[in-house]
Parts: structure tokens; C-alpha cells; sequence
């Protein structure tokens, strides 16, 4: 039985719960002494509804309610048939459960509308950040993105991958702030990556490029002397297909990380060059650093939001730390315990979005 067709079943069941109450004061109000009167317990019938029903189920309940109230006046009082006080209680009744009812309308109505957005969010999510290949030529790729709000499922982190006619590249980064600013921003930067990731032949001039494209995109006309309003911290990656270190330019974003049988080691950036957009400011020159990738090795690639993550005592997500002895080596289950252990490191709740990249190059099987 399918979980669609079981909770139609499991609110019909809860229905029974007020239903159930309004019989049984029913019953004790009839048979208590002329001087005990228990009706303005029906109350609680519609006022429990709106948990799991909506607004049809509630006027249901509000009306029994309703209706068991005035038997009771009838039966209690055969000859006057209404008493000045079973009345007033019938009112009651009559506009708490009107008043549950518009509440129901208002609800769903809300609720639809986040529906609508979080489906929109996922949207611009899959348009801004495409899920990463699984395969990139002989490498295996998986990509993790937990936004800091639930509702937005989407922010200023960014990574991408494009293949050469010699390896992968790779960027991930974090725009300066947030909301759809930053989600804008992210996108710009993601447009020029795809386009000259293929045609800039070396690492400096493609990263040259993307600099100067947050430089000018990112600002309206007319406002050239606002230089360095708006960056976005980056790494860029040329990872070959056959065996050879693995090339990249850091600007301002945290390094990267190898794990090898268990044990990581994160790159060492000599000269790291000022985050994309600054460089009219800078004027940059963009230095090529190199580390090892070999076969059974796990590159790890992430953003800001995760060492920087807090536990309940303000102390740091130490990654590398974390990861020691893991010895995963499929990219989507390494992810998932990740998952886990950050989101259990500061309970449940991120304070800032969230990206990491797993990328393996597969061990080469026994000769």
C-alpha cells in the first residue's frame, strides 16, 4: 500500500477521536444531574480537528458538535425546548467553529503558496546548479548542497565541471552574501565558467577571464568606479585523465583535500591570488599550484560553510579531523555519511549554506 493511499486512511481514523468525544459528553451531559452541565466540553471536538483535517473535515466536526448540543437542550429541557443557556452554548459553538474553518482556508492557501515556491527554489536550483555528471571521463563525481534555509534550498555557493579534450576542470566558490543576489551572482560566474572552461587553453587565462566577468557583469552601466563591491571566493581545478598532479588556482577560497587510505591531506596554496572581481583592483598575477591525485585517491572540494559550521559551543567543523580513517571510496556514500556527521555536529541546523565535491579517480584493477 502506497504511503498516498495510507494517509487518507490515518485522518479518517483520527476523525474518529472528536467524534468520539462528542459522543461520550453527549451521553454523561444527558445522564449527569440537572445541575452538572458538561456541553461546553464539545468545544474541544473542533478545536482538535484542524491537527489533521482541514477545513471540510472541521466544519464536520463543528457542526456534529453543534447538533450534539442542541439534542442535548432538547432532552434535558423537554419543556422548554430550548434553555437561555444551551443556546448561548450553541452560539459558541457555531462561531468557534466558523472561525476554525477560516483558519483551515487560510492555512492551505499558505500552504500552497510555499509549496509553489519551494518548487520554483528547486527549479532555479537544478537551472543555476545542474547535478554533476556521475562520470567525468574515467573519474567519479558526487556534489552535496545544504542550504542554511530550509524554505530556500538554494543560495551563493556554486561549483561546476566541464571536460577538455585532456582532463576535467572544476570550480566551486561562494558569492559575497545573500538571498537572490548572490544566487544571480552565482549564476553569472557559472555561465562564463561553461563557456570559456572549453576554449581557454590555460588555467591563468581562463581564471582571468572569470575575474574580469564578475568585474563587468556583475555591476550596472555607469558604475565602473564601484570596483570590489561584489566578489566570489573560488577555486579553479585542470585535473588530467591520466596519471599527473592535479593543477588549480585558489582565489581566497579554502584549499582542497585529499584522502588517501585514510588519511587527508589538504594542498598547499603558495600564492593564493584575491577573490574573483577584485582583480582591477589587484591586478592579479595568477600562479598555478600543483598536488598529487593518484588512483584510490578521494579529492574533496568545499566551501566555507562547512569549517565553518558551529556546534552548540561555537567550535569550528574540523574537517579534516572528521574524515580521518573514512575509507569510502564511492563518492555518493562518502557524502551521505558526511551528511550525517556535519548536520550532527551542529544539530541539525546550518547557520550558512553548505557545498562539498567528491571527485575519485578509480584504483587501477591487479595486473
Amino acid at each position: 500500500m502506497s504511503q498516498r493511499r495510507a494517509e487518507p486512511r490515518t485522518r479518517w481514523a483520527l476523525v474518529a477521536i472528536p467524534i468520539a468525544w462528542i459522543v461520550a459528553v453527549s451521553v454523561i451531559d444527558i445522564l449527569a444531574p440537572p445541575d452538572i452541565h458538561l456541553g461546553p466540553l464539545l468545544v474541544a471536538a473542533p478545536a482538535i480537528t484542524p491537527s489533521f483535517g482541514g477545513p471540510r473535515t472541521v466544519g464536520l466536526v463543528a457542526a456534529l458538535a453543534v447538533v450534539a448540543q442542541t439534542l442535548i437542550g432538547v432532552i434535558r429541557d423537554p419543556d422548554d425546548l430550548l434553555s437561555a443557556n444551551h443556546e448561548a452554548q450553541i452560539i459558541a459553538l457555531i462561531l468557534v467553529g466558523t472561525s476554525l474553518v477560516v483558519f483551515c482556508v487560510v492555512r492551505e492557501r499558505r500552504a500552497k503558496e510555499l509549496t509553489q515556491v519551494r518548487y520554483v527554489s528547486e527549479v532555479a536550483q537544478r537551472v543555476v546548479l545542474p547535478p554533476l555528471p556521475r562520470k567525468l571521463g574515467p573519474l567519479r563525481a558526487s556534489a552535496l548542497y545544504l542550504a542554511a534555509e530550509a524554505e530556500a534550498r538554494i543560495g551563493g555557493d556554486l561549483y561546476a565541471a566541464a571536460r577538455t579534450t585532456s582532463g576535467t576542470r572544476l570550480i566551486v566558490g561562494d558569492v559575497q552574501g545573500k538571498g537572490m543576489t548572490a544566487v544571480n551572482d552565482a549564476a553569472l560566474l557559472l555561465g562564463a565558467f561553461r563557456v570559456a572552461a572549453h576554449r581557454r587553453a590555460d588555467l591563468d587565462e581562463l581564471v582571468t577571464y572569470l575575474d574580469r566577468s564578475v568585474c563587468w557583469d556583475l555591476m550596472e552601466p555607469g558604475e565602473a568606479g564601484r570596483f570590489g563591491e561584489t566578489f566570489i571566493t573560488a577555486t579553479v581545478l585542470d585535473i588530467p585523465d591520466r596519471d599527473g598532479p592535479v593543477r588549480m588556482i585558489s582565489c581566497g577560497h579554502p584549499p582542497p583535500v585529499v584522502l588517501r587510505d585514510g588519511r587527508p591531506t589538504t594542498a598547499d596554496i603558495r600564492r593564493p591570488a584575491p577573490p574573483l572581481g577584485l582583480g582591477e583592483l589587484a591586478q592579479p598575477r595568477y600562479h598555478v599550484d600543483s598536488f598529487p591525485f593518484e588512483p584510490g585517491d578521494l579529492l574533496l572540494l568545499y566551501t566555507d560553510g562547512v569549517t565553518e559550521a558551529r556546534d552548540a559551543t561555537g567550535a569550528f567543523y574540523p574537517l579534516t579531523d572528521r574524515i580521518t580513517g573514512w575509507r569510502e571510496t564511492d563518492p555518493d556514500a562518502f557524502l551521505d555519511r558526511f551528511r550525517h556527521d556535519l548536520l550532527r555536529h551542529v544539530g541539525g541546523h546550518l547557520n550558512d549554506d553548505a557545498a562539498m565535491i567528491v571527485v575519485t579517480r578509480p584504483a587501477l584493477p591487479p595486473e
